[in-house]
């Protein structure tokens, strides 16, 4: 083929030409909105890093639940701010904790939206580390143990998928086992296979209050300089029966997204962070570039790269620009 007899411009022309040939699809479906639960009541507090996004107390969640629902994007995933923090971060598998809580309020009041629960330690220890310290460092084993009994404590409280964050090695299969062990083997874990070390997660730790208060993830979490480590992380979590796999963040590693969606046959999610969602906000506020078409130009990239579900802060935009509202 070769011009002029072949003209690519012809599928071009019209709308509804582009909409026929068009091969990447963004839907509502492939959506899933992330939440920050606080304790207390009538909190409602607009994270200032992340405009739009809001730290609130369960009866507000429990509202903003139902809306989501009602745009038919099918899942939340949900973030915790407890009303103390402790070395152990003990409210993160307590079954009074503000996680289980609000896990049972959305539940009782939009049975049918699909809860995910992080399950992680740092919005709950007053380090701000993702696990038990111990000299200095987290301790991987230990933590493992904290971590099964908080997405035990999930699951208990109606939880549909339990989502850890932590990198620790051989979370996976910590979290299988007690979950299996205790009559929860229908509960799917969506694994943060692939999180890098990423300074794209800034807002985010205004978000859940989760800074570290000495030193940083890098031990624990990926160097983003690498590609091949990517292949072994995801391996090792499909190898503990890992039912998702997640790339975070996504824009700066659509690479990864493709080599990870090409090598593994597991639903792929990628996680829109809140960098990425700030950085489109600032620079919509400053006039500089069009909100809803570089958000959704974003969004359809992380699909194109291969991501069968995002997780954004977008999430509720997006539903009601594809539904045409």
């Amino acid at each position: 083929m070769y011009f002029p007899k072949y003209r690519s411009r012809r599928t071009r022309r019209t709308e509804n030409l582009r909409r026929m040939v068009r091969e990447t699809h963004l839907r509502v479906d492939d959506l899933i909105y992330p939440m920050f639960s606080a304790f207390g009541e009538n909190i409602k507090s607009e994270i200032p890093s992340m405009p739009g996004i809001f730290q609130q107390s369960i009866e507000h969640i429990v509202e903003e639940a139902k809306e989501v629902y009602a745009l038919g994007i099918p899942a939340v995933i949900l973030f915790g701010i407890p009303e103390c923090k402790d070395p152990l971060g003990q409210d993160a598998y307590s079954d009074e904790g503000i996680i289980q809580r609000t896990i049972r309020a959305i539940k009782a009041a939009v049975p049918q939206l699909t809860v995910i629960t992080d399950v992680c330690l740092c919005e709950y220890t007053d380090h701000g580390h993702c696990g038990v310290i111990k000299d200095g460092d987290v301790d991987n084993d230990e933590t493992l143990r904290l971590l099964a009994a908080e997405a035990l404590s999930h699951a208990q409280a109606g939880a549909d998928i339990v989502a850890p964050s932590d990198m620790m090695d051989g979370r996976i299969a910590a979290l299988r086992e007690i979950l299996d062990e205790n009559g929860f083997s229908h509960i799917p874990v969506m694994s943060y296979a692939v999180k890098y070390a990423s300074a794209y997660y800034g807002p985010f730790r205004d978000a859940a209050e989760s800074t570290p208060q000495f030193g940083d993830r890098r031990s624990y979490q990926m160097d983003p300089a690498n590609r091949i480590e990517a292949f072994r992380e995801a391996a090792l979590d499909v190898e503990e029966c890992a039912d998702f796999l997640m790339v975070k963040p996504a824009l700066a590693y659509l690479d990864i997204l493709r080599d990870i969606k090409e090598r593994f046959d597991l639903p792929l999610v990628a996680y829109n962070v809140s960098g990425e969602y700030s950085m489109i906000k600032a620079a919509a506020r400053l006039g500089w570039v069009d909100h809803d078409r570089i958000m959704m130009e974003t969004l359809v990239g992380m699909k194109r790269a291969g991501a069968d579900l995002i997780i954004t802060y977008h999430a509720k935009e997006a539903a009601r620009l594809l539904a045409g509202q």
